[in-house]
């Protein structure tokens, strides 16, 4: 059969190749974080098949959690100084979103040798990341308040995108099972507080009384609108973005200075049901 005799079967097979090849690129600037989780049989590590953790990180929704949790974080002037000072994300963004990525799908999906070495990685860096923010105040990145931060702002931005873009309805139920299993990787972390419930971790977030505008802050934001992306795929991560900003919260836009348009919902719902339907769910799932 020719290549026009496949028609449109052969088109969708075409467009899944390309860009499941080029996101995968984005996350290839680094250790595969799964490669030995099958070594591990019988240890699903810290959630399981059972869990909310599974298919909430598993969606495809999870890009825009991700963009949303990074605006959420440099809402805090002392943790975008330490971004700031000590991060390498200007130099080297792609190893920095292969890091951030891996340390996701390990806490996720691998078994708990793997998990231990991702958290042991993660404060390892963040030893050094000590320093005083742009309004004077010391801050340290093992200091239990700013892992939560970091943590918790992670945990409601993967919850919020998926209850948002994601391929299921999330009752409240799942939502708060979710946080609650979220509690034992940031417990790992040494994060405090960590809210138990999707009700108490939104406003924890919305109302922490730290937040405020600084110059890491605008450095961060400017970068995340216009990251150094292939031309294709910095069309595709802009509607994300927009669909990343339309579910901050009010105060949270306002201290980072992103306004969003009549109808960025709406097409970022779009964009993410054509990748879950090129990319389906997560590898990492599926192993």
């Amino acid at each position: 059969m020719t290549r026009s005799g496949l028609g449109a079967p052969w088109a969708v097979g075409w467009a899944r190749q390309r860009v499941a090849t080029a996101t995968g690129r984005l996350f290839s600037h680094g250790a595969y974080p799964l490669a030995d989780t099958l070594s591990y049989p019988g240890d699903p590590g810290l959630f399981g098949p059972g869990s909310m953790t599974w298919p909430v990180v598993g969606d495809t929704a999870v890009f825009v959690g991700g963009i949303r949790a990074l605006l959420i974080q440099a809402a805090h002037p002392e943790v975008a100084a330490g971004v700031s000072d000590h991060s390498r994300y200007r130099q080297d963004p792609l190893g920095r979103l292969t890091r951030t990525a891996a340390y996701v799908t390990a806490t996720a999906f691998g078994a708990m040798p793997e998990v231990d070495q991702a958290v042991a990685l993660v404060r390892r860096r963040h030893g050094p990341v000590t320093g005083t923010s742009d309004r004077g105040q010391p801050y340290d990145a093992a200091n239990p308040g700013l892992a939560a931060w970091v943590h918790n702002s992670l945990t409601d931005s993967f919850l919020t995108a998926y209850r948002t873009y994601g391929a299921q309805p999330c009752p409240v139920a799942d939502a708060d099972r979710y946080v609650s299993e979220q509690t034992r990787v940031g417990a790992l972390l040494g994060a405090d507080p960590l809210p138990k419930t999707a009700a108490a971790l939104t406003t924890w977030i919305s109302s922490h009384p730290g937040l405020a505008p600084s110059p890491g802050a605008r450095e961060a934001v400017q970068f995340l609108r216009r990251p150094p992306l292939p031309g294709p795929v910095r069309a595709a991560y802009s509607v994300l973005f927009r669909a990343a900003a339309s579910t901050l919260p009010a105060r949270i836009s306002e201290i980072v200075g992103v306004r969003t348009r009549p109808g960025d919902l709406q097409l970022g719902r779009a964009a993410v049901t054509v990748l879950r339907f090129l990319l389906g769910s997560s590898p990492d799932w599926r192993l």
